[in-house]
């Protein structure tokens, strides 16, 4: 929970001076990009930044190298310096997500999920996306799913709104349905 709270307050702080800037978007990719980096468990690079057998300034050089790498501006490099000095590096994960949630509400983008019992051709799943998108007001972002278990149909998730047309879910309300009725 601490750590959800420190990463809010971090993304906050880099997004407003992203706004400033007009960086948000560069900021909210450099930092998704260094996010992947950093959970790479071969590299081990945010164990590394964080280590007190370091000194400081051998942690800020390979950050600055990174993020330089990254394509970071010196702004973001100052702040990823500082989640370094504040041994704050492992929340850079959290941080990458709620900058881009962020950056998601700004644009009114929504993320949804498309699940269904077989893959979905290009021209129906833009049909969806179209559809979710008269329903949300918001552009809509999909990421499809396939789960034989549905027997047929799919369910649609975009944020809190579910719309569930499974042949599963069907059959289920059927069976509750005979079941009131003994």
């Amino acid at each position: 929970m601490k750590q959800t709270v420190v990463a809010k307050r971090y993304a906050r702080a880099i997004f407003r001076l992203g706004q400033e800037n007009g960086t948000v978007d560069s900021y909210a990719e450099t930092l998704s990009t260094l996010a992947d980096l950093f959970d790479d468990p071969e590299l081990e690079v945010a164990e590394t930044l964080i280590n007190p057998l370091y000194p400081l300034e051998a942690r800020h050089k390979v950050m600055t190298a990174i993020a330089e790498a990254a394509g970071a501006d010196a702004l973001m490099i100052a702040f990823l310096n500082l989640l370094v000095e504040r041994k704050r590096i492992d929340v850079l994960r959290e941080v990458a997500a709620e900058v881009r949630g962020m950056l998601d509400l700004e644009k009114n983008i929504s993320h949804g999920r498309v699940t269904s019992a077989i893959e979905l051709d290009d021209v129906l799943l833009g049909k969806i996306q179209a559809k979710l998108e008269d329903i949300t007001g918001n552009k809509v972002i999909l990421e499809t799913q396939v789960d034989p278990s549905l027997i047929g149909g799919m369910i649609a998730r975009v944020g809190d709104l579910v719309l569930d047309g499974s042949i599963r879910t069907q059959l289920n309300g059927l069976k509750e349905s005979i079941k009131g009725r003994e």
